[in-house]
């Protein structure tokens, strides 16, 4: 773990410690980003590349998040504060909804480059900031902090996470005739990126609003089924909901298993199941 100096604040932010970072560290910061930057081109949607364009990024030392921030507010208002981890919802739903994102301030070791479970600075920064300088990302993500505050009040927040899940985290996007990543979980991933695009494993659905939120989703593995935009712009709309009545629509649904389909799917690609299908082969064959 990163080292820091002093205890979080009140709201969980630390001194990102940007000094204190090591050779070593920043080393894998390079690993990641250009594997990862050799990659994305022709998978990435338009607007992250324009943000990653548009950043003080590079490839050979982990960013500094005040020189993020500062083209960041400029931009579309937000700034990057440092953590130094997960940090409880309401604090995370209080952050996004006045424009901070709350990003982790230590990198994964070597021998962890493709799987995580705790994100990194890697895929906080890499993953996420670049799609907060597009005005609708941003818009977004303060208006999903908001409805995470009202969420959790009412005893919904598992259903409002998964939209979260579905769009900022692992989300895809028709564009130029194909399907591009523009969900932070997919691109700061060098395998997910591939395997979300190209594998003819995972299905790729028309995104519905109810199903979404009726829909269980993976934490330990690849995706089962990813979710399509049209354009970003349905983000405007749905920044603009009321979710209080989908709610009590809802209320006694069926919850769905992440790799189910249902007749009235807009299906993009029928997957053929092929990889949780090994996957769970495999844990049934495993010894106990």
């Amino acid at each position: 773990m990163h080292a820091t100096l002093g205890a979080p604040r009140a709201d969980f932010t630390i001194d990102q410690g940007w000094s204190r970072y090591t050779p070593a560290e920043h080393a894998v910061w390079q690993t990641l980003f250009e594997r990862q930057s050799r990659l994305l081109p022709g998978r990435a949607c338009d607007e992250f590349v324009q943000g990653m364009q548009a950043l003080p990024l590079r490839a050979d030392r982990i960013p500094d998040f005040r020189a993020l921030s500062e083209v960041l507010v400029a931009a579309t208002g937000w700034q990057v504060v440092a953590v130094p981890g997960l940090v409880p919802d309401a604090v995370f739903f209080e952050h996004l909804a006045n424009r901070r994102f709350p990003a982790g301030n230590f990198i994964r070791k070597p021998d962890e480059l493709d799987y995580l479970e705790e994100p990194d600075v890697f895929h906080d920064v890499f993953g996420h900031v670049p799609m907060l300088m597009n005005p609708v990302m941003a818009d977004f993500i303060q208006a999903y902090g908001e409805g995470g505050l009202k969420a959790q009040r009412l005893g919904k927040l598992h259903q409002l996470a998964r939209v979260y899940w579905y769009t900022v985290e692992f989300g895809l996007l028709r564009q130029h005739g194909g399907l591009r990543i523009y969900g932070a979980g997919i691109a700061s991933s060098y395998a997910e990126s591939l395997f979300a695009v190209d594998d003819p494993s995972p299905h790729r659905v028309g995104f519905d609003l109810e199903r979404v939120m009726r829909t269980r989703y993976r934490i330990d593995d690849f995706q089962e089924s990813y979710f399509v935009l049209d354009s970003l712009d349905q983000l405007l709309d749905l920044a603009r909901i009321d979710f209080a009545p989908l709610y009590q629509r809802l209320e006694g649904a069926a919850e769905l298993q992440p790799g189910q389909l249902l007749a009235s799917d807009a299906l993009i690609t029928r997957g053929t199941g092929r990889h949780a299908a090994d996957a769970r082969a495999r844990t049934v064959a495993a010894p106990r």
